[in-house]
């Protein structure tokens, strides 16, 4: 038999949810937000919209029960055309890693056509177990789904079985902010994403504020960062800019610039590194924006040619990200380092790049495998 303790009751004092700046309470559970609640009231919407999904957040804790398990809601979006994803759930205990799926929970239909942009189709809350645990006390930590909302209900565990607060974790912090392509919602499982095989590689601890399409180099973001314990600091940035054409170069250098300012306000010190886009074909050399086509690929859009001076590509940005590194670190900032992200995700893995945007799992994982000696030379 097993019993069902409130998660309301072990967050955060004997739960730890690592990763998560601040919760909603939606009265029957708990839903982790990836940002501080301060910055609510400075969020556009799609970004409240990506930090509620906990790309990244693991349930830490000890317990000496045979059986680990959740009762959640889940909400799971649903693009046109495209069959309805499981919502996954990784447990690692010891190095070992187990994974449960559900495909039970509410369907957020994305309707380009409708006037409201989806359709919220309601579902029931599920309850997964992780059975066959080892006998004794142990460390859990429990991956939330990367690519779906989950309001957190109970945490199940066997009948006379106790939590208790997990050891504290000696590991490096490494905290990493990026677009779509370190929220990897296309990963197959939340340990999968390219930061949690990276940090599983390296042996830190990640926080991952991994947004999609809303790395946009946001004040509110930077200030998170500086302010988060972190051992380690990393900022991949550059295609939502030109996915968007959200900036152009006189606008970019400077808010590149503000936002490591920011972050040396409280991390004079610390490694950071800054990570170049990866490989994307259409927008190499030509500015964007970028829209998916009848294919479901991205390519970036005709028109105004003529007005375009300034415009960024992903091949300039590289450019003016190591020049920015290179002038502050002849400046004396000798802790900053430029990743070029080619060296991460090339021409040579576009078969691994289906919509020509984001890698699939296997190229996620890759990534992952391909960053982490980059994290060790950090921590040394």
């Amino acid at each position: 038999m097993t019993t069902e303790l409130d998660i309301r009751d072990l967050v955060p004092d004997v739960v730890e949810a690592v990763g998560a700046f601040d919760f909603d309470d939606r009265g029957s559970g708990l839903s982790p937000r990836r940002l501080p609640s301060w910055t609510r009231r400075q969020l556009p919407p799609f970004v409240d919209i990506m930090a509620r999904m906990p790309s990244g957040v693991r349930l830490r804790f000890a317990t000496d029960s045979r059986r680990v398990g959740l009762s959640f809601l889940a909400t799971t979006m649903v693009l046109p055309g495209r069959a309805r994803r499981p919502v996954v759930f990784n447990l690692e205990v010891d190095g070992l890693r187990t994974t449960v799926a559900s495909l039970r929970g509410n369907a957020l239909k994305v309707d380009f056509t409708g006037p409201d942009g989806f359709e919220l189709e309601r579902g029931d809350q599920d309850t997964l177990v992780f059975p066959d645990l080892e006998e004794g006390t142990k460390t859990c930590e429990l991956w939330l789904p990367h690519n779906a909302y989950v309001e957190l209900r109970g945490l199940v565990i066997d009948d006379g079985a106790t939590v208790e607060p997990a050891p504290a974790d000696t590991r490096p912090r490494w905290i990493h902010h990026g677009s779509s392509i370190s929220h990897c919602m296309e990963a197959e499982e939340p340990a999968l994403t390219w930061p949690a095989v990276a940090a599983r590689e390296a042996g830190v601890s990640l926080t991952s504020l991994g947004f999609g399409g809303q790395c946009h180099l946001d004040q509110f973001v930077a200030r998170t960062m500086r302010d988060a314990p972190a051992d380690i600091v990393t900022v991949k940035v550059g295609i939502n800019i030109v996915n968007m054409d959200s900036m152009r170069e006189r606008v970019f250098v400077p808010a590149l610039h503000g936002f490591l300012d920011t972050l040396r306000e409280g991390k004079p010190d610390t490694p950071v590194a800054v990570v170049s886009p990866i490989y994307c074909p259409s927008a190499e050399t030509r500015p964007g924006p970028t829209i998916p086509n009848a294919e479901g690929r991205f390519v970036t859009v005709d028109g105004f040619e003529e007005h375009r001076v300034g415009c960024l590509t992903l091949t300039r940005i590289r450019e003016l990200i190591a020049e920015a590194v290179d002038t502050r670190r002849a400046a004396g900032d000798t802790a900053l380092h430029y990743v070029d992200g080619l060296e991460l995700f090339g021409p040579e893995d576009a078969g691994d790049l289906p919509d020509d945007l984001h890698p699939n799992p296997a190229g996620y994982v890759r990534m992952g495998e391909r960053f982490a000696p980059t994290l060790r030379r950090l921590i040394g």
